[in-house]
């Protein structure tokens, strides 16, 4: 009886919760949990995470801003280097659209490894570059 009781003091949260406790998708929670990354245990049909276990899971999930490259920092904002999805926050677009500019040579980007670096020079030149295809279309 006494476990029993020692489990109704910890504080559990469902697959759900955990995902809007990390802003994730219940998709990358799962996902987590079947990498046996997040530990959780199904009970019947429903997952439970312990608030512990996600909150370690939390401090040592993978970052890509932390990926390396050659022993080099890929995504080094002090030396003007960005992520796709760091440009699209920094310029407030969908990432689909900066991935986009990319492919089609309308923003410049450097391929390493699995990762686009773009460096903030190219993102400057990108948003001079829309502005006066914007300015063009309303002098129309």
């Amino acid at each position: 009886m006494s476990q029993n009781n020692e489990s109704h003091n910890k504080k559990v949260v469902s697959i759900t919760e955990a995902a809007q406790l990390n802003n994730v998708t219940r998709q990358a929670i799962y996902v987590a949990i079947k990498l046996n990354k997040l530990k959780a245990t199904k009970e019947t049909t429903r997952w439970t995470i312990n608030v512990d276990d996600l909150n370690e899971y939390r401090t040592h999930k993978y970052s890509r801003t932390k990926s390396i490259f050659d022993g080099e920092l890929l995504f080094d904002n002090d030396k003007g280097y960005y992520s796709v999805n760091q440009v699209a926050r920094l310029i407030g677009v969908p990432a689909q659209k900066i991935y986009y500019a990319t492919r089609i040579g309308q923003l410049k980007a450097v391929r390493k490894g699995a990762a686009w670096i773009i460096h903030k020079d190219d993102v400057a030149e990108y948003q001079e570059k829309q502005n006066q295809k914007k300015t063009r279309i309303q002098a129309s």
